[in-house]
């Protein structure tokens, strides 16, 4: 029998299986829906404690074994997923960083060739851009010389500082350093803090700093008797507001004496004849506003005042 069996013959025809076709149909079926089983449970399952796999090694079946290695390796290759958005935004920073190195490089080299230096009249806002959506970057402070670049935008003029692009409002540079102003003898005394108040004006306002106000204006220029404090509206409804009418050039000295005394008085912003001077943008002085439609509305007739 052992000779019959080993004997080399031709190969006969291939005989049918006598396993059911619907078993083999099925047994694919059923490998694919376990393995889809095995994979989803790895994927959601909290990844097991190393004592714990180790101890299932010891007592599983080879298949159990196979299957906790292929979630270790899962595990492995899904540590620390990246999200498309967090792609993006370092895409975007990167992009952003190559860009500013480019602004300041070019703005060094036309500093270079253009060679020239003006000084700082006042405190100046510095900002990224000439634009009005511009980002403030610190100040610089008055009579300081600064390398431009000739380029002006918009009211600003771009100048270097530590090598940095920064733009500031032209109007405050000048080419000659300023001398401090000096009062010469004779000539009468401008306004000054404190005095009284003596034409018996008085108001009614919600800030202690509006009533200091309104006595020193009162006392330093006693033919303005008329102030506006409680109103209906905005900073006038929270008390915080005042309306001081006067016009011309005297509307000009009180709004000048506030803007200069600004911090002694608790002044958030002036406005007046159409301009507008605020503490977050002092560098850049008296700004420009838009046409409101009537001398009221545009502020001719008073200088309004806005308090902390």
């Amino acid at each position: 029998m052992a000779q019959h069996r080993h004997k080399r013959e031709t190969p006969a025809k291939p005989r049918s299986s006598s396993i059911p076709r619907s078993v083999l149909v099925s047994a694919p079926i059923a490998v694919v829906a376990t393995l889809s089983a095995v994979t989803m449970g790895v994927l959601t399952a909290e990844p097991a404690p190393a004592d714990n796999l180790l101890a299932s090694s010891s007592t599983s079946s080879s298949s159990t074994s196979q299957s906790i290695s292929g979630a270790t390796a899962l595990e492995r290759r899904t540590d620390t997923p990246v999200s498309r958005s967090r792609i993006r935004t370092a895409a975007r920073a990167e992009a952003a960083a190559r860009e500013a190195i480019s602004v300041n490089r070019q703005a060094r080299r036309l500093a270079q060739k253009v060679d020239d230096r003006l000084w700082t009249t006042e405190v100046l806002n510095l900002w990224d851009g000439p634009s009005e959506k511009s980002e403030k970057h610190g100040v610089i402070q008055a009579l300081e010389q600064v390398r431009v670049t000739g380029r002006r935008q918009a009211g600003r003029t771009q100048i270097v500082i530590d090598g940095q692009s920064r733009w500031v409002t032209s109007q405050y540079l000048a080419q000659n350093k300023p001398k401090p102003e000096k009062a010469d003898k004779g000539e009468p005394a401008g306004p000054s803090m404190g005095g009284t108040c003596t034409n018996g004006s008085v108001i009614d306002a919600g800030r202690a700093t509006l009533y200091e106000i309104h006595d020193v204006v009162c006392a330093n220029w006693p033919e303005i008797t008329s102030y506006g404090t409680w109103r209906g509206d905005g900073e006038h409804g929270q008390g915080r507001a005042m309306d001081i009418m006067v016009s011309g050039e005297t509307g000009w000295a009180v709004a000048n004496f506030l803007q200069a005394n600004y911090a002694s008085l608790g002044v958030e912003y002036i406005i007046y004849a159409q301009h507008i001077w605020s503490v977050e943008r002092a560098g850049e002085g008296w700004r420009g506003m838009s046409n409101r439609g009537s001398v009221t509305a545009n502020h001719y007739d008073h200088v309004h005042v806005t308090v902390y």
